[in-house]
């Protein structure tokens, strides 16, 4: 505290007793540690609480400060007053570390203090004493400290990592980076605090980056993204951006912390490793396309392999069927000649033998094209077995005994039962051949419920309900190379002149357009089952037909015939036969003049037509021509091979059909009875 002076600077006269005494009360009440030394030995004028509470609540007043302070006067305090109060100079300290004895057990304490030295005067300015003024910084120093131990670590700790790590404020102000960002960046320390980082995106990421990042700070989510962040090299290079909120105990966000990871390396593997895909992809491709091209090979090789042995087969027994049919009509014809025609009905047996031979032929490689015309209806297989048995017994031979096996709750099929019966007929001969000294027939039948089932490469058999009708025998079995081409066509292991190789493809192919399929089980000798399986059948119950004697041949009352034929022989054998019979007919060798001798002629009781024509016109485009203007007009199809129709489209439209090759017999039976109905 310095003297006491106006405003012109001269000394002013002592202050009035109340006037101290409200001095005295503002020294004491001042919230600053102040205390007011008289004389060259210090002693305590005034000290204030503030004061007191610094130094221990001692008793100073009317003291010296080396009696009331001794272990401030050995830290050379006491100096530092003498010179002041010698030289008149003020002396500043600030955080001055010093010991106090201010605890309860008479240690020393050690404190921070800032402190201000400063001379009083007297009117005539001479010294008189020393003013104090004391500020306890302990607590702030140490915080101050602890602060910088804590950066310094946080510093430590952030440029040990190979990471970009930063922070910003509450708001998103960018104000820390390690050296990790500005060795990458090589920007100058500072450069990019507040939103300068933005700056140092790729410029197509920048308007991305700045989007997400303003997302995080509204919303609290954290901070995700992958952008090009320029290198110190001038290069930009893919980054991983990361950042989370830290919050304080209310939940409000604080600040931020994040990081940025160079990705680069592995953005580079993602692009070979996708190209890499791309080109397997394309491998896969070319590979692929090359198998298909070989397997399309092969299999036109298979194809070609299978047409031979077709051809082969039919030429060499088609070959001897009309060797038989050709040689006993030569001999007939010659027989006539010579006048011996008593042996002639001897010879026309053994050409229609060969005749029904070829046609039974064809029949079977109509089933094995799948294209054999079908009358399907409700069949009970256990009855058709049973009806079986007495054939199959005389079939077989007195050295082999037949065994019936059937499930009394058999299902129900729907198939044609001739067509069934002859394939049923063909394995048990089969399975005879396969027992030359002798053995057991086994007939069988049972339900059986399937998944989806691969018949081929293209082939696949939908899951349902069948029932399977298997054929066993106890013979010489098959090795696993006969069974995989047992029901290839012209295969057979019979010997030449004994067998046509078409018996068991035929009973595939009935199946397969029945809707089943069949298989083969069998051990190399212990026997054989193959087995058909045929779709359950599951509509009403059909009433079976009865099978009656065949009406005697009458004749004709004049009914008008329509014959549609392209082959001349036939259609002239038709023509005669009927006409004497009784009946009216008219030919025609094509489609168009069949549809042209229809709308020439009146009333017609009957067309009875081949399926296959020429001239662009079916025999069933013919016949659904008529009946548009004529829906009472009878018909009869004649076919060997149609692939036009159906079964089931016949039967709808009422229209009778007749295969090829017919007996003449059977054909003015046909016809007798259609014009009957």
């Amino acid at each position: 505290m310095s003297d006491f002076r106006d405003s012109a600077g001269q000394v002013a006269e002592a202050p009035s007793r109340y006037d101290l005494d409200e001095l005295e009360r503002l020294f004491r009440d001042a919230p600053a540690a102040v205390a007011w030394l008289e004389g060259p030995r210090h002693l305590y004028r005034l000290a204030n609480d503030a004061y007191q509470r610094l130094v221990g609540e001692r008793d100073l007043v009317g003291r010296t400060v080396a009696e009331a302070l001794p272990e401030i006067a050995a830290q050379g305090f006491v100096a530092t007053l003498d010179s002041v109060y010698a030289s008149g100079q003020p002396f500043v300290g600030n955080e001055v570390r010093l010991q106090l004895r201010r605890l309860a057990d008479g240690a020393l304490e050690p404190r921070t203090v800032d402190f201000v030295f400063q001379p009083v005067r007297d009117a005539d300015a001479r010294i008189t004493g020393i003013f104090i003024q004391a500020t306890d910084v302990t607590q702030r120093v140490a915080a101050q400290v602890a602060l910088a131990e804590s950066e310094s670590k946080f510093r430590a700790i952030t440029n040990s990592i190979d990471q970009m790590i930063w922070s910003t404020q509450a708001d998103g102000f960018h104000d820390y980076f390690n050296d990790r960002w500005y060795e990458f960046t090589g920007v100058p320390y500072g450069s990019t605090d507040g939103q300068g980082w933005n700056d140092m995106f790729h410029p197509d990421d920048q308007k991305r980056a700045w989007a997400v990042w303003r997302h995080s700070l509204n919303t609290g989510e954290p901070y995700h993204i992958e952008y090009r962040l320029r290198h110190r090299s001038g290069a930009y290079r893919w980054v991983l951006g990361r950042a989370q909120a830290v919050r304080d105990g209310d939940g409000r966000i604080v600040r931020w912390f994040g990081t940025c990871t160079d990705i680069q390396d592995i953005v580079d593997a993602r692009e070979v490793l996708s190209r890499s895909r791309e080109e397997l992809e394309r491998q896969i491709e070319h590979r692929t396309q090359q198998l298909l091209h070989a397997e399309e090979q092969l299999r036109q090789a298979h194809k070609m392999e299978a047409i031979g042995q077709l051809t082969g087969g039919i030429a060499h027994d088609f070959n001897n069927m009309l060797q038989g049919i050709v040689g006993a009509l030569d001999v007939i014809r010659k027989l006539e000649q010579t006048g011996r025609s008593a042996n002639i009905p001897r010879f026309v047996d053994m050409a229609m033998s060969s005749a029904q031979r070829a046609a039974a032929m064809t029949h079977r490689l109509l089933a094995f094209a799948r294209q054999q015309p079908l009358a399907p209806q409700r069949v009970d297989l256990v009855a058709l077995v049973q009806s079986l048995r007495d054939l199959v017994r005389r079939t077989a031979g007195e050295s082999i005994t037949l065994q019936l096996d059937l499930a009394g709750d058999t299902w129900p099929t729907r198939c044609d039962p001739n067509q069934l019966e002859s394939a049923l007929l063909n394995l048990a001969i089969n399975a005879r051949d396969a027992m030359p000294g002798g053995g057991q027939i086994t007939l069988s039948t049972r339900n059986v419920q399937l998944p989806a089932t691969q018949l081929g490469p293209n082939e696949v058999l939908a899951a349902g309900d069948f029932v399977e009708v298997g054929v066993h025998d106890t013979g010489t079995g098959m090795p696993q190379s006969v069974i995989a081409r047992a029901f290839d066509p012209f295969f057979t292991t019979k010997p030449i002149g004994q067998g046509t190789g078409l018996g068991l493809s035929m009973v595939y192919g009935f199946a397969r357009q029945s809707g089943g399929f069949a298989r083969i089980e069998s051990r190399e000798g212990e026997g054989t089952c193959v087995a058909l399986l045929l779709p359950r059948d599951s509509g009403e119950q059909a009433v079976g037909p009865v099978v009656e004697p065949a009406p005697e041949l009458v004749g004709g009352r004049g009914e008008v015939i329509v014959v549609v034929e392209d082959d001349e022989v036939v259609r002239m054998l038709a023509v005669e036969t009927l006409t004497g019979l009784g009946y009216r007919v008219h030919a025609a060798a094509t489609g168009p003049e069949g549809a042209q001798l229809l709308n020439e002629l009146g009333a017609v009781d009957l067309l009875l037509s081949d399926i296959g024509l020429p001239g662009g016109v079916s025999g069933k485009q013919l016949a659904d021509a008529a009946r548009a203007s004529r829906p009472a007009l009878k018909v009869i199809l004649i076919t060997g091979y149609a692939q036009e129709v159906t079964d089931t489209d016949l039967l709808a439209q009422k229209i009778e059909l007749l295969r090829k090759p017919v007996l003449i017999d059977v054909l003015l039976r046909k016809v007798q009875d259609v014009l009957k109905s």
